[in-house]
């Protein structure tokens, strides 16, 4: 049997700890590979291949995904991408890379998504088979590159997205997954069912690989490894326009995106069952919003003064008519939202608050709790605008933006969220508290911002 030296157990664990994606920072990896795939280069010349890796030196165990090339002489331009040099026992010396990076392991990837193929493990079907999946429906993307340029984002977390550009077709944006949850992965399965619902209003998807392997009791295991959609060069993001709108104080038209975000959610709810908010279903979220207010007053003291308040406005929202509960964005913030020239805003990345589980984050819930998600955001812009440009924005800029915002998702829908005050209130209150929460911990100089949200909350409801 061949063998690699140094071997993969002495050199993954290291590499994998200074990666940005690794969640137990400051731990060392406890790293058991739990199941694979082997890639085919076309040219037979570059091994390639994906680890499945458990890592159970945190809290609770995490599975990585870690795709490897191999090649026989060193790469020019790849050595930030380098993980290894070993002695393999029978092709010698390899150079051992990051797969997101090599141009070769992008290209094949791609190709097993849109070309619908299958992979095995080196070791057998029932240590790892994936399927690459190519997106259907009216909103699916059709021609695209098969990429002669690869490049990688950086500045990613959880996720490395690689682009693959050229003249043969529209670029393409292929999401390679690192942490992979059990299940499918939300953000594939919410813009799949929107391209099949002809949705506008997201970047039109191209496909998917998901996997199956061996779980460590023998039971079979599902996951997505990597999302392919298309590219969309030069575009900005809500956030970045707002706040420059902010700064300069000039108006920020946010009628349109409000009847983006609108639209979204009409198409949401035809893909999705929609439920009715039972009275069991009502205690379970004033539950939530119970103890995102415990979390909250722990970590801010000062906000102790003010549980009897938020208690009042969360039994007010409570025994308030709801709507119908239904298939969300669950993370919506001006960062998700891009404007494409000649489409306007387009929503990225339905995988909802990353710190919550899978199955909390699929679950149907109020689509007012995206609308308080954006009208937080632009909160925030107009904080940011003071905090780091120094700029004197006008309450009345925010109040301005968050009427557009909302008059934009009422003609969009012909319902008004405002019809709602009370629930709304109280979702814009819980992700104020979240927000406390998050500053506290990561940065204190702008905790003013989420509390002086839900001090004007409170005084605004009482």
């Amino acid at each position: 049997m061949a063998t690699m030296t140094p071997s993969f157990d002495q050199f993954l664990p290291e590499w994998v700890a200074r990666q940005r994606w690794y969640t137990a920072k400051g731990s060392a990896p406890q790293l058991r590979r739990v199941g694979g795939l082997r890639y085919q280069d076309p040219d037979g010349e570059v091994g390639i291949d994906t680890w499945l890796l458990r890592d159970d030196s945190g809290p609770e165990p995490v599975l990585y995904q870690v795709p490897l090339t191999y090649r026989g002489a060193p790469v020019p331009g790849l050595e930030h991408a380098l993980v290894a040099e070993a002695e393999h026992s029978e092709l010698g010396r390899r150079w051992v890379y990051d797969a997101c990076h090599d141009p070769v392991g992008a290209r094949v990837l791609l190709d097993t998504i849109v070309e619908e193929r299958a992979v095995d493990s080196d070791a057998g079907a029932a240590h790892g088979h994936a399927t690459g999946h190519r997106a259907g429906g009216p909103g699916a993307m059709g021609a695209h590159t098969r990429g002669e340029q690869v490049r990688v984002l950086t500045g990613e977390q959880s996720n490395t997205s690689i682009i693959l550009e050229g003249e043969d077709g529209p670029p393409v944006i292929c999401k390679v997954f690192r942490v992979i949850g059990q299940g499918r992965n939300p953000d594939v399965v919410v813009q799949e069912a929107l391209a099949d619902a002809g949705s506008t209003r997201v970047p039109a998807p191209l496909g998917d690989l998901s996997c199956t392997w061996t779980g460590p009791s023998g039971e079979e295991q599902q996951g997505h490894l990597a999302f392919a959609q298309e590219f969309l060069p030069g575009v900005e993001d809500a956030w970045r326009v707002a706040v420059r709108a902010a700064v300069a104080g000039q108006r920020f038209a946010a009628g349109d995106l409000g009847a983006a975000v609108a639209s979204v959610h009409r198409d949401l709810a035809a893909a999705f069952p929609v439920h009715e908010a039972t009275a069991p279903v009502r205690t379970r979220l004033r539950s939530t919003w119970d103890d995102r207010t415990t979390a909250a007053l722990l970590a801010v003291p000062d906000l102790e003064e003010l549980r009897e308040a938020v208690g009042a406005v969360y039994a007010r929202a409570e025994a308030a008519p709801w709507p119908a509960l239904q298939r969300i964005h669950g993370d919506l913030h001006l960062g998700q939202v891009i404007e494409a020239p000649g489409r306007g805003w387009l929503l990225l990345d339905f995988e909802g608050e990353p710190l919550r589980p899978v199955p909390e984050r699929t679950a149907p819930d109020l689509a007012l709790r995206d609308v308080a998600g954006m009208l937080r955001s632009l909160d925030y812009a107009a904080g940011a605008a003071r905090r780091q440009h120094g700029a004197d924005v006008a309450e009345e800029w925010v109040s301005a933006a968050r009427a557009d915002f909302l008059d934009g998702y009422a003609r969009e829908t012909g319902h008004d969220p405002r019809e709602h005050a009370e629930l709304l209130a109280a979702l814009e209150l819980d992700k104020a508290l979240y927000e406390a929460v998050y500053e506290v911990r990561n940065r204190p100089d702008w905790l003013p911002i989420p509390l002086t949200a839900v001090r004007r909350l409170l005084g605004a409801t009482t």
